[in-house]
């Protein structure tokens, strides 16, 4: 079988978020699993700047039509000589106009007013590719907006195209709420026919949604958890998308994303000042030093620590987090904060680091060695998301030892074993042993639901026999990729059947 793997950033050529990770890591485990796969990416400026040394052009130079005008692409390649168990190949869409530029997807000013032509461009890219060097695909895999139109060429413009006579498409969602929405003039430089435009094709209250193109025309969708898969076919959660979701419904499944254990194993962690295990667990406790430290916090040695990193946005339940510090500190606990996002976020947490020195301590942007100290320092991981399609910092923070408290949505219920109401009263009595809880969810999304989940979650952390068990429970959980590249699998072979 011949896999596409087409996502507009993978890992470790661009990121700006999971889908990131998700993409890259997903092609090195299907390689690494004997799949013949192959990436296409954008080359943007900073993947240029940084791997431009170590890819090839290729000769290859195409004219990509973008409605009355066409724009150059150009080819480059990473492919090593032989397959190696970690490599395929990877193609890199070339145009500077479009892809030559600081950020992937926009500025401070907001998206780039034209990301309806570059992504148009690498659709429109990676299926002349195909053509031109005749790459004969058995599944196409695309992943989001940036996408979605792929599916719709092919049962379109491309259709009869004897290089896509037997090629399949699948469709991941990544997260529903960013959808490719685009003024519906922006239908000339797709080349579509102008058919495409009505309610049950393309057109979403006026605009065109390159999201729901990839919805209406793939043969398999999927998503990042089994729970997200159930809640965006409910209006509350399906940002407008909901019905169309429900008509698909038999085409769409829930796939769990993973965490490379290699790169995330507190035992062999070149980021952390001391390696530590399930068996052995000081290393977390000079870890926890590392970071009280490096962070200037002043709370007395066993104050529970703890953290959040992640994007500065409402989707991540900042708001929530920041209605809910005042009375965190009351709890007399110390807390770190990493992360980047939204300018009014940021600055209040700036305003509340500086009115809790010592215990709080806020830094904006993003820092990989300080998030890898984090997760290993910290006892508690905080993941108050108003919504999570699967969320991969749970899963990094319980590989670390470190208890999960989440809201029970998505990814996060799928993945976090809570012990409920009646089990943390026993576990405060010190009656009850958790046999399998790995952290805590709250099920109401108010500051007051939050706050008691984490009064929880400290209860437990004063048992510290229990605590121990619970840290064992999330720590032996396996999130390797390993379960999700065998269900892709099966997904691929229901596209030929």
């Amino acid at each position: 079988m011949k896999i596409a793997l087409i996502s507009s950033e993978a890992v470790p050529f661009s990121k700006t978020g999971g889908l990131a990770d998700v993409a890259g890591t997903l092609y090195r485990e299907f390689n690494r699993a004997g799949v013949d796969t192959t990436l296409f990416v954008p080359l943007y400026k900073e993947t240029a700047e940084k791997y431009g040394k170590s890819l090839a052009r290729m000769g290859t130079e195409i004219d990509i039509p973008m409605g009355r005008i066409t724009k150059k692409c150009r080819v480059f390649t990473a492919a090593k000589k032989g397959r190696s168990e970690d490599h395929g190949t990877v193609y890199f869409i070339s145009n500077d106009e479009y892809f030559g530029r600081e950020e992937l997807y926009g500025d401070a000013e907001g998206d780039y007013p034209d990301n309806d032509a570059r992504f148009i461009f690498f659709c429109r890219s990676v299926l002349e590719i195909c053509r031109k060097l005749d790459l004969r695909f058995d599944v196409l895999h695309c992943n989001d907006w940036q996408t979605g139109l792929i599916p719709l060429y092919l049962l379109t413009i491309h259709w009869g195209d004897p290089v896509f006579k037997d090629t399949r498409t699948v469709l991941t969602i990544h997260n529903l709420g960013y959808q490719g929405l685009f003024p519906a003039p922006s239908l000339e430089i797709t080349g579509l026919d102008s058919g495409v435009f009505n309610p049950e094709g393309i057109e979403f209250y006026g605009q065109l949604n390159f999201l729901k193109a990839g919805i209406i025309s793939a043969d398999i969708i999927t998503t990042v958890s089994s729970a997200y898969a159930k809640e965006i076919l409910l209006p509350e959660n399906g940002f407008g998308l909901d019905g169309v979701l429900r008509k698909r419904s038999g085409s769409l499944f829930g796939v769990l994303n993973g965490i490379d254990p290699r790169e995330w194993d507190p035992a062999q962690d070149a980021f952390l000042p001391a390696a530590y295990s399930v068996s052995d667990l000081s290393g977390k406790q000079k870890c926890k030093k590392e970071l009280i430290s490096r962070c200037a916090l002043k709370g007395p040695k066993d104050t529970p620590l703890l953290c959040f990193i992640g994007r500065l946005s409402t989707q991540k339940g900042i708001g929530l987090l920041a209605g809910s510090l005042d009375d965190l500190m009351k709890m007399g606990v110390d807390f770190f904060i990493l992360g980047k996002g939204e300018s009014g976020f940021q600055k209040m947490l700036t305003d509340y680091a500086r009115k809790y020195p010592g215990r709080l301590y806020f830094r904006a942007g993003f820092d990989e060695p300080l998030a890898h100290l984090a997760y290993a320092g910290s006892d508690i991981f905080l993941m108050p998301s108003r919504y999570e399609p699967c969320g991969l910092g749970q899963m990094i923070a319980m590989r670390y030892g470190t208890v999960p408290v989440a809201y029970n949505t998505g990814g996060l219920a799928d993945t976090i074993t809570a012990p409920g109401d009646q089990t943390v009263r026993l576990f405060c009595e010190k009656i009850y042993g958790p046999a399998k809880e790995t952290g805590f969810l709250f099920s109401q999304y108010s500051s007051e639901s939050f706050l008691d989940e984490i009064r929880k979650a400290l209860c437990v952390y004063d048992n510290k026999e229990v605590w121990r068990k619970m840290i064992g429970n999330a720590m032996r959980r396996d999130f390797s990729w390993k379960k999700s590249v065998e269900t892709y699998l099966e997904l691929y072979s229901k596209t030929a059947d």
